[in-house]
């Protein structure tokens, strides 16, 4: 008899506060990945620059201002980078850990850390350009080496398991159409001819994952980088306008990788590939400033917002009183807040509910359920 009558008070209580009840699951039910794992550049990055000799890091204040504790941890922005914020609306963890900084521990690993070096491509003279920057091959390596860790921690079964359910998120292309092409010998080439040897380099890698037991992969496109600050400091003349030739380059080669990545998945049925489109859900928000409460981008928060990035912004530069208010951080990088709605228009459009409760604490204070993008 007690425990038909507890039975019936959890069915009441459900009934009545079934909103509040569902909540409270969530937070503490399985996420549909155990683990996260990030390859490319600086939008992933979360601080595996720091330790290694190159220039292109930003482990100086004010980035990180709006991070926890307000520390640079070598992520390029204000806060935390989009890897970070896929993986807490995962519900995996709420930043993914840098595989180079030397705090990580084993704890870590089982779900998941983060390979990105901010520079990084699909080219590798994209990285080698920079100094120490990471190939998407230097990458790999440090993959494999993880796999040893992981094995060595929780046990070859579980390890395989683990790689096999997790994640697999990479963004590159943005430094190699952005800078190689602009800034290299690169530029001799046509550019359907040099995006073509991208996506190839990027199909090899992608296979490369798969003989390492990944199975689920985003692949993520460039973002608009005709937009960026810096580009319209360069060509977007006294009104600062978005660069439609370089555009032009980021959409060329974004329809080329969204091929690729059908083209692979065509010949590996068991792999779970996806193109991810970031560059249209970033350009609506760019379009369309006002409707998402951003009241400047054209700009970077920090400086003149014209051209300071990495050690150009430091303390001595004015920034920005609410970040909240730029869609840039610096003249390369969003703003975490720019970033949140990004992710909320990519988990959208693959039919993710946005007022579950990791996606709602991963984009606090974002109001979830008064969110409409027009796609």
């Amino acid at each position: 008899m007690e425990n038909l009558m507890r039975m019936r008070l959890v069915t009441i209580f459900l009934v009545l506060f079934g909103r509040v009840s569902n909540i409270a699951f969530a937070a503490t039910t399985n996420p549909a990945y155990p683990a996260v794992f990030a390859f490319g550049d600086s939008i992933f990055d979360t601080g595996n620059n720091n330790n290694l000799a190159t220039l292109s890091k930003c482990n100086n204040p004010p980035y990180g201002r709006d991070f926890y504790g307000g520390q640079a941890t070598g992520r390029f922005g204000n806060g935390r980078v989009l890897s970070d914020l896929i993986t807490a609306s995962l519900g995996v963890k709420d930043t993914l850990p840098a595989f180079l900084n030397p705090a990580l521990s084993d704890k870590d690993l089982p779900t998941g850390v983060c390979f990105a070096s901010g520079g990084s491509g699909f080219d590798d003279l994209t990285a080698n350009s920079q100094g120490g920057v990471l190939t998407m091959g230097a990458q790999l390596n440090f993959f494999q080496q993880y796999i040893a860790k992981l094995k060595a921690a929780v046990g070859p079964e579980k390890a395989s398991d683990i790689i096999s359910k997790a994640l697999f998120i990479i963004s590159a292309g943005n430094n190699d159409v952005a800078f190689a092409y602009s800034f290299t010998i690169r530029r001799t080439m046509l550019f359907n001819v040099y995006a073509s040897s991208l996506v190839t380099v990027g199909q090899n890698f992608l296979k490369s994952l798969y003989q390492l037991g990944a199975r689920h992969v985003w692949v993520l496109s460039t973002i608009p980088l005709g937009c960026l600050p810096a580009a319209r400091t360069q060509l977007g003349g006294a009104l600062r306008s978005c660069v439609d030739f370089e555009n032009g380059l980021a959409q060329m080669y974004n329809g080329m990788l969204s091929a690729g990545v059908s083209s692979l998945k065509a010949s590996l049925p068991d792999y779970d590939l996806k193109f991810v489109d970031v560059y249209t859900p970033m350009l609506n928000i760019i379009q369309n400033p006002f409707a998402s409460g951003f009241y400047n981008v054209w700009n970077g928060c920090c400086g003149t917002g014209t051209f300071e990035m990495g050690a150009q912004c430091n303390l001595l530069t004015f920034q920005c009183p609410s970040t909240a208010a730029y869609f840039f951080w610096d003249v390369a990088h969003p703003t975490e807040r720019a970033y949140q709605l990004t992710v909320a228009q990519i988990l959208q459009a693959q039919n993710y509910d946005l007022t579950s409760y990791h996606i709602s604490k991963a984009l606090h204070p974002l109001n979830v359920s008064s969110l409409s993008f027009n796609n």
